[in-house]
């Protein structure tokens, strides 16, 4: 009987059932992968045909379920921002501003008139550097403290994640990437096993039933099983069950200490930093209530006797008023600059990743779950049936290659 088999005019048509179901499955894994995060930008005709990764075209909005269901979930924007120490923020930007101050009040001066100030006796220009440069610091303290109570209502979180990711899409490809890597890589390798193992199967009904579509049929709907098996592998089951001697757990659960690090340092590196707080303070849709904050922390230094008089003096009465909107102005883009200091907001981004870790490591598997997957999980469905479709056409394929038929 074996070597009627082996003998058989078919037999190694019928070994490579099994055999192309695992290198397709493997394969159209790779592509669904390949295809959930690239092209980064829609690549084709609109609307006719192309394509585009699903994770970037819907980079806005994952963003916006990355914030709803995850950073808002660990900690609000105020405690991110005291867990970076409002009194060492306030100390860089006084000493960024005092090392520039001549420059920056020279600046200011020379745009509203260029002629009185630089004639303006040198004694008095050097009062006002020394009086700007004393009453900096307190400003800047009475200043940050202020943004720091007020953060919430001068920041708004989610149009910061939303809009960083809608212009750096490959930022939003990194971070799943990056976090999820395991997962993805067995999604892809596990197309092999299981392409396998259901190929199996698929060739004794082929056998038995020699019809052409039932390769194809076979091929899509291995695609789709494959898929959906490796996804709910890597999530479920949820809570660790004991089997013998192992434990069973979805495998992006297991790592929860690992993804834990991997992101909130993503997180505090690229999305949630100094800089980018700051950037949203100063010129976000809420900018309006920084400038009306900042304004009133300037007035101790537009209104002091010294001040004001060379103001007067260089501009004007009338053209006083305007004097004080240009330092405001400049006051604002001076806000920035010391922020973009690499060091210091590796700094500062160190300590809300500590803290940001920690309480993912301390979350129940369930809450760890709910923080993370509804990211992923709003397009499994395309990955799925992306996987099925290329089978089956890999499924026709092999009909009529390998069958000739």
């Amino acid at each position: 009987m074996l070597e009627a088999i082996f003998t058989h005019p078919d037999f190694w048509k019928y070994v490579s059932i099994p055999i192309v179901a695992a290198l397709v499955a493997w394969a159209t894994n790779w592509v669904a992968v390949q295809m959930t995060f690239y092209p980064i930008e829609f690549f084709g005709i609109r609307p006719i045909f192309g394509w585009q990764g699903i994770i970037p075209s819907k980079a806005e909005k994952m963003a916006g379920i990355l914030v709803d269901q995850t950073l808002s979930k660990i900690g609000s924007i105020e405690e991110f921002f005291q867990q970076m120490e409002p009194e060492k923020i306030a100390a860089h930007l006084t000493r960024s501003i005092q090392e520039n101050i001549e420059d920056y009040t020279d600046e200011v001066m020379t745009e509203r008139n260029a002629v009185l100030w630089e004639n303006l006796p040198l004694m008095v220009r050097r009062r006002i550097y020394s009086r700007a440069r004393k009453i900096v610091p307190d400003i800047m303290d009475s200043l940050v403290e202020d943004i720091g109570q007020n953060v919430e209502s001068l920041v708004d979180l989610k149009h910061m994640v939303q809009a960083q990711m809608r212009n750096d899409k490959e930022l939003m490809v990194k971070m799943f990437r990056e976090v999820g890597e395991p997962e993805f890589r067995f999604v892809t390798n596990s197309g092999l096993y299981f392409g396998f193992l259901f190929g199996l199967v698929q060739l004794p009904i082929f056998i038995f039933f020699p019809y052409g579509w039932i390769l194809p049929v076979g091929g899509l709907i291995i695609g789709a099983i494959t898929n959906w098996l490796a996804l709910n592998i890597i999530f479920r089951p949820v809570r660790p069950i004991p089997v013998g001697p192992y434990r069973v757990q979805g495998l992006f659960l297991k790592r929860q200490k690992d993804v834990a690090e991997n992101f909130a340092r993503l997180t505090t590196e690229e999305v949630v930093t100094l800089k980018n707080i700051m950037q949203q303070v100063i010129y976000g849709p809420r900018a309006d209530r920084t400038k009306a904050l900042i304004k009133r922390h300037l007035r101790p230094l537009l209104e002091g006797g010294v001040v004001r008089t060379a103001a007067q003096l260089t501009v004007g009465p009338s053209g006083y008023a305007d004097l004080k909107k240009s330092v405001e102005e400049k006051a604002l883009d001076l806000a920035v600059i010391p922020f973009e200091d690499p060091d210091f907001n590796r700094e500062r981004g160190a300590i809300v990743e500590r803290i940001m870790c920690e309480r993912m490591q301390d979350l129940s598997a369930q809450e760890f779950q709910d923080l993370l997957r509804p990211a992923f999980q709003e397009d499994e469905w395309i990955l799925i049936t992306v996987g099925a479709v290329l089978s089956m056409g890999a499924g026709f394929l092999q009909l009529f290659v390998i069958f000739g038929s």
